[in-house]
């Protein structure tokens, strides 16, 4: 029986295919209950509030204040006078409130600190951006490393399977005295490091599970494996710069470097205007109630004013100028901030196309390799039959070729990831991609 068949009898006797959850439904249990992504939600929902903010500079303010005292008055004349009551002690109320508008009609620093929350709020949502595509990364890599530590326990349990049978035939070559003790020893050798690789390989299981876990907080239970042959597809367009060119249009993390940047550049102008004049509309209604008084007479009086106020600073120590030259050096630091964002964007995009088209060449290289080292095996085991080959040499050729299985399972892994980091690198990544990712499943 050949080993393809082989392999795919112990793999099918140890693990039935189960409809579980697939890739789209692991990451929308992630969205529901991974903390990081529930902080990022809640830190774009803080960032949007920066333009009400902002806004409000602009808008009129109104105050309400209100005053109620119990006065305990004497008055005492060191001569009483002829025109005057006579003086004495008075108990009494007062009370009053006031109503106080102010609407700025020009507040230079107001408008660009007004323009710089809009600027905000751009980041804000680029860096939302940023967590959903890493969220689905995220769940992409440890959906895949789940599967590879399956199908690395699914292996080791299949290559166990197969020593066990070059061991029980070792021994009996050794019984009949076709074979020397050293072909039973290499066997059993064989088996104790492939049981050693068994646990290693049930272990990293466990660990990969707990990974998941955290992102969906709930154990993973029959995830969906990839499909007998899986797609192999080119970047589209198949052209690096293209993609380098869209990455510098759509990238969110030169979002936030350029909103950064005008920023910055708003920041002078602001911090410039600290020697404009301010000019408000100013209003009030006063209305203050007293019991009584000096006299002895009480008093009920209103006061109504409307009025423009110019303030113009003239003076502040030289605050103004330092804040001034502070935001001229953080304008540089910002460009040059965002200049390294365009250069490190173009790297990345470049680096995940890269990966795409060496994942496929590296995927159909180790399809090759697995057809070579499974008609090796073929024929060392028909060489050991006849006697040209031994029973260390067909131990190796299926070292090899489980070997060669599990780098391909990796291979293919590493595929779709790169896949989903290249549209995460050009900013498009979406669940729609994964959607693409996910039919690979079965």
């Amino acid at each position: 029986m050949k080993l393809t068949s082989f392999i795919l009898a112990v793999l099918l006797a140890v693990s039935a295919p189960v409809q579980g959850a697939d890739l789209l439904e692991t990451f929308r249990a992630a969205q529901a209950n991974d903390p990081v992504f529930a902080a990022a939600r809640a830190t774009l929902q803080a960032g949007l509030e920066k333009l009400p903010q902002g806004r409000s500079l602009l808008l009129p303010s109104i105050n309400l204040n209100a005053n109620s005292a119990i006065n305990d008055s004497t008055l005492q004349y060191s001569q009483q006078p002829t025109i005057l009551p006579g003086g004495g002690n008075q108990r009494f109320n007062s009370h009053g409130y006031s109503v106080n508008l102010t609407q700025p009609l020009f507040r230079q620093q107001s408008w660009m600190t007004y323009t710089e929350s809009e600027l905000q709020v751009v980041q804000s949502e680029a860096q939302f951006k940023i967590a959903e595509q890493d969220l689905i990364l995220r769940v992409a890599e440890a959906y895949f490393d789940v599967l590879i530590a399956q199908d690395g326990v699914r292996l080791a349990e299949a290559q166990k399977t197969a020593i066990t049978e070059q061991l029980e035939y070792a021994k009996r070559n050794f019984e009949v005295g076709i074979a020397t003790i050293t072909d039973t020893h290499e066997a059993q050798a064989r088996y104790d490091l492939t049981s050693a690789q068994e646990i290693a390989a049930q272990n990293d299981l466990e660990n990969k599970r707990h990974a998941l876990q955290q992102l969906i907080n709930a154990a993973p239970q029959g995830l969906r494996r990839l499909g007998k042959e899986l797609k192999l597809e080119n970047p589209q367009p198949a052209d690096m710069e293209k993609w380098v060119d869209d990455a510098q249009v759509s990238s969110p993390q030169l979002a936030i470097a350029q909103a950064a940047a005008e920023i910055a550049e708003k920041e002078v102008a602001r911090n410039r205007g600290g020697h404009y004049p301010t000019v408000d509309l100013v209003a009030s209604y006063a209305n203050n109630n007293a019991g009584g008084g000096s006299f002895g007479v009480g008093t009920d009086s209103t006061n109504k004013s409307v009025g423009v106020q110019l303030n113009l600073p003239l003076f502040q120590g030289g605050a103004v100028n330092s804040r001034w030259r502070e935001a001229q050096a953080n304008n540089e630091r910002a460009r040059q901030e965002l200049e390294n964002a365009h250069r490190s964007v173009a790297t990345q995009t470049r680096q995940a196309y890269l990966g795409v088209v060496s994942g496929i060449a590296q995927v159909k290289a180790l399809r090759q390799a697995l057809t070579s080292s499974e008609s090796v095996l073929e024929a060392t085991k028909l060489g050991q039959e006849v006697g040209v080959r031994t029973n260390l040499d067909v131990l190796n050729a299926q070292q090899q070729s489980f070997s060669t299985q599990r780098d391909l399972y990796q291979a293919e892994y590493n595929y779709l990831v790169s896949q989903l980091r290249l549209k995460a690198a050009s900013g498009l990544l979406g669940e729609e991609h994964l959607v693409l990712v996910n039919q690979a499943l079965y």
